[in-house]
């Protein structure tokens, strides 16, 4: 791994994602951004990269100010937003353990481990 810089703003690679997903290659370009970002070091952020991961995924762009600027993909990543903190998500990466708990940001390896055994251990 060789994570990319650590205060990333996420919000347009988030709405180019809801167009991704619009055109059919939503999980094309979700591969394709974590290999960016925790593979290559990429900051996910820059329009050169986020150019760059579409035309990896054959994911057209002919205008990328206007693809992050539509209304239609903005109020879908707005409304994952809101999702995200009506479940308390407020934390990257956020887990979900056994549909009962959650661990949101990043943690340290045993707390993972900690929070695996108890959901093994209730045999959720």
């Amino acid at each position: 791994m060789h994570p990319g810089p650590f205060e990333v703003n996420s919000i347009q690679p988030h709405i180019l994602s809801k167009y991704a997903e619009a055109q059919g290659l939503g999980k094309e370009y979700q591969e394709a951004a974590m290999q960016a970002y925790w593979e290559k070091g990429q900051a996910i952020d820059d329009t050169a990269v986020l150019k760059d991961i579409a035309r990896q995924i054959g994911l057209e762009i002919t205008d990328l100010d206007q693809i992050l600027e539509n209304p239609e993909y903005v109020k879908a990543f707005q409304s994952d937003l809101d999702e995200a903190y009506d479940n308390q998500f407020n934390g990257v990466p956020a887990l979900v353990f056994g549909e009962k708990y959650l661990v949101s940001g990043a943690q340290p390896y045993e707390t993972l481990v900690q929070v695996t055994e108890r959901v093994k251990s209730e045999g959720l």
